[in-house]
């Protein structure tokens, strides 16, 4: 299948931003009184300051959803060059259309214009537009169509009127009351990059609910907090007017279920990085759709107590100036985004969209491509940094009988192991070593400081083999056993070092580097505690990295440089003999001597080492 690229962007927000007092008075909601009191707490957790609504200073309506939606199209195909007849399929995006049939896309396509069209209607409520935009995509991927555009629309604002709301509606109901707003966005998806300005290339989509573990959250067509069963929906009452007098035809959320959707969406993106399909340090850009900024710090202690938060400086929302848009959220401000220039060649732009409805959600991983100079191919730009090639955790997968503790702690090493990678790319020395343009200077730089780490760690270990007590007396021994074995293992890497030019004295008398110096003070500090059972962690990583990458270094190096096999045997040595480490290590995991306290120990001092030998390797070129 080809690649797919977003390579126009465009939005539509009816009338003038309206601010609180303005949206309370087109609405014709009263000024004081509960209502409005309730009204203000939900302001005040929104965060919104101005919105758009389709509705006049009288409060009536002057547009149409589908003309909403007809209007973001037209801009987007607009800025892309295009015109709406290159345009194959048209995947809509909407929560509720401006009729009950037909479907919203059929809509939006008849006040389109245009030729035919392959039509998708998106139902849902905010990851509808995800939804819209996988369509959309994958008909561009197939070869079924030159061009495709995904667009989501919402005006609810006419049903948020006073006339359907009492004097004292209920928190459910006035939260979404107060937060909803109307516009439209749309992006225009091709199989090439746009030639004359960025585009973004289509990484992937991850769209998933998880309905079959919770009940709806956000309901039309139903009494608030009544359960659904045959007979009880708005379309089973005798007339409208008794649907309506049961408060059916209003939108009604369960807040109090909201903070489990952020957990199981926690838990939705935890999986991505687990699986290797996303890295959080290496996103540029975050744009997460949310419904009140009250929930922002919610989200955010989420990421960071599972140690997965993206720098806040990299998220973007303009929930405070366009309000919730619903479905049209992530594209009004994707097109705000790249319109004000915040996107530059190579970025990585994550979209997450959380949908309450019934607990869906919806990724993107997007990166931004540079188009091709006038006259030339369109190609697509490589990504910021060159990237290993990832190998996945030394430990492989949790086993079908291992014990839960064990399975989380193959987890969560995974998971760092994922970030170790990822900062592996970045390294200098590494990235030359992939691409194949690393020197002899470099080989030589890298045994260097290779040497001053291999000294050290027969030292902690024998320190660390020490303090075991008699209770972990097989851990003592295989501590010391592998002190020897580290011990004479510097002897053979100084013989790689001479016999590709090095001076003996010099590899013996180097200092170590900044990286080096702070693994070696932690490691040191971790081996001097009582049952150091966490150094486990340590093993997971420096021996992980010699049996995941040391004889595919060895491999690389030998052909780059013309080295015989004898000048890189301290790599592959390594890359066999740890497989052996790795062994024993998968040993100790299952063997019950590691509880949930130790496995929390192993995966936070894993998590450090990884960090602090990318850095190690990161200063080898400034010795």
């Amino acid at each position: 299948m080809t690649d797919a690229y977003l390579t126009g962007a465009g939005s539509f927000l009816p009338g003038e931003p309206l601010d609180n007092d303005e949206i309370v008075r087109r609405l014709g909601a009263p000024a004081s009184g509960a209502a409005a009191a309730v009204r203000d707490r939900v302001l005040a957790m929104n965060g919104i300051r101005t919105r758009h609504y389709a509705l006049d200073a009288r409060g009536t309506p002057y547009l149409l959803n589908e003309q909403l939606a007809a209007e973001a199209v037209q801009r987007a195909i607009k800025e892309r060059g295009l015109d709406v007849e290159q345009i194959g399929m048209l995947a809509a995006a909407t929560t509720q259309g401006d009729l009950l049939v037909p479907g919203f896309g059929s809509m939006v396509h008849g006040r389109l214009g245009g030729g035919p069209l392959e039509v998708l209607s998106a139902g849902g409520v905010c990851a509808s537009s995800v939804a819209a935009l996988a369509g959309a995509v994958r008909g561009v991927r197939l070869g079924e169509h030159p061009a495709a555009v995904a667009v989501g629309s919402e005006l609810p604002s006419r049903s948020l009127r006073q006339p359907r709301y009492g004097d004292r509606p209920s928190f459910d109901v006035e939260f979404l009351r107060w937060t909803l707003s109307d516009g439209a966005g749309a992006v225009v998806v091709e199989p090439e990059p746009r030639p004359d300005g960025l585009s973004l290339r289509v990484d992937w989509t991850h769209l998933v609910s998880y309905a079959h573990q919770h009940p709806a959250c956000m309901v039309a067509g139903a009494s608030a907090g009544g359960r659904l069963d045959a007979g009880q929906t708005w379309l089973d009452q005798p007339t409208l007017a008794d649907a309506a007098s049961a408060g059916q035809v209003r939108l009604h959320q369960d807040v109090r279920a909201l903070p489990g959707l952020f957990q199981v969406g926690l838990h939705e993106f935890m999986s991505l990085v687990r699986s290797g399909r996303l890295s959080p340090a290496a996103v540029d850009h975050v744009l997460c759709h949310y419904s009140a900024e009250h929930f922002r710090s919610d989200i955010f202690r989420l990421l960071r107590e599972a140690d997965l938060m993206i720098d806040e400086q990299r998220w973007f929302s303009n929930l405070a100036t366009r309000g919730n848009t619903g479905a049209a959220s992530i594209f009004v401000a994707l097109a705000e985004c790249w319109q004000t220039g915040r996107f530059k060649p190579g970025d990585r732009v994550l979209l997450i969209v959380p949908e309450s409805g019934r607990f869906s959600f919806g990724f993107v991983h997007l990166t931004c491509v540079a188009g091709a100079d006038p006259g030339q191919p369109a190609r697509s730009a490589a990504p910021a940094a060159p990237m290993v090639e990832p190998v996945g955790s030394p430990l492989g997968e949790p086993l079908p009988d291992d014990s839960s503790v064990v399975r989380w702690t193959v987890l969560e090493l995974a998971q760092v192991w994922s970030d170790f990678e990822r900062r592996l790319a970045e390294v200098p020395l590494v990235r030359r070593i992939e691409a194949g343009t690393a020197t002899v200077a470099d080989y030589r730089r890298l045994l260097r400081q290779l040497r001053q780490q291999v000294v050290e760690g027969g030292r902690w270990l024998a320190r660390a083999g020490s303090n075991f007590s008699v209770e972990l007396f097989e851990l003592r021994s295989a501590a010391i056993q592998h002190a020897v074995e580290e011990h004479r293992d510097f002897r053979m890497l100084e013989e790689d070092y001479v016999s590709v030019g090095g001076e003996l004295a010099d590899i013996q008398s180097a200092e170590k580097n900044v990286g080096s110096e702070a693994l070696s003070a932690f490691m040191f500090q971790q081996a001097s505690q009582p049952d150091p059972v966490d150094l486990l962690g340590a093993m997971f990583v420096i021996e992980g990295l010699g049996a995941a990458k040391a004889t595919r270094w060895a491999q690389r190096l030998r052909h780059q440089l013309g080295l015989a096999e004898q000048q890189v045997r301290f790599l592959s040595y390594h890359g066999d003999n740890d497989d052996d480490h790795f062994e024993h290590l998968r040993e100790v995991l299952r063997s019950g001597v590691v509880d949930q306290p130790a496995a929390r120990r192993i995966v936070r001092t894993a998590r450090v080492v990884a960090r602090l030998y990318a850095w190690q390797l990161a200063e080898v070129d400034d010795e």
